[in-house]
Parts: C-alpha cells; structure tokens; sequence
C-alpha cells in the first residue's frame, strides 16, 4: 500500500496528467491517506466545490488516523531533522505514518524525507 503526500494529490486536484494516470490506473484501494494529509487538503479548499472534489477522490482510499505511536515516531523524525533538514510537523507526522505501518510513501518532494532512515520514499508516478 502506498501513501500519497499531499502534494501528488494536489496535483490529481488540479489536473495533472501524470497525478490522474497514476491514481486512476493505480485504483484507490492501494493507496492511504493519514489525517495530516486530508486537513491539508481541506485547509487548501476555496469552496464549497472543491470540498466536494476532494471528499470524492479520497473516498476509497485507507485512512490512518495519528496515535501515539506515530506522535513518537515523528517526535523522533523533528528532534533529528528539525535543525539540519528544516521537517515540518506536517512531514514528520506524514512520514512517521508510513513507518509506523510499513507503508512506502509517494511525493512529489523527495527532499522532504529522504534523509529519514527506514522510511521507503519514491517520487516516481508509473
């Protein structure tokens, strides 16, 4: 199972072709989200429309909530990137999600999370 970063289904949102050909031919149930990424998603809405639209394309995909073992994993993930890789909490949440629970993570920005050990990241959309 592949969890999507936020900005691969920003793309998807937007039209990119290479987003849609990749979650379409992927099919939905091979793909998560976690709660960082839909707030994420949410907070960029301008409408009532867009909402809507995103509500759709996440339906069917698996949803992992946070919990206490992702908030220590990202604990983990700021304490050691925070000063030499400028990790958000957002990314740190986003990638102790996948760790947590094995996932391989799809983005856009390799340079986010490379640098953390375990963490199985690509950016490839085929």
């Amino acid at each position: 199972m592949l969890l999507l970063d936020t900005n691969i289904l920003i793309d998807y949102l937007r039209g990119r072709q290479s987003a849609i050909e990749f979650i379409d031919c992927t099919g939905k149930p091979g793909f998560a989200v976690n709660t960082v990424i839909v707030l994420e998603l949410y907070n960029g809405c301008l409408n009532r429309a867009e909402l809507a639209k995103i509500r759709r394309l996440l339906n069917g995909f698996m949803h992992f909530d946070l919990n206490e073992a992702i908030a220590k994993a990202a604990t983990q993930i700021g304490h050691s990137f925070a000063l030499s890789h400028s990790v958000t909490a957002s990314d740190a949440l986003i990638a102790a999600t996948a760790l947590v629970y094995n996932l391989e993570l799809r983005t856009a920005n390799l340079k986010d999370f490379r640098m953390i050990p375990g963490l199985k990241v690509s950016n490839a959309l085929l």
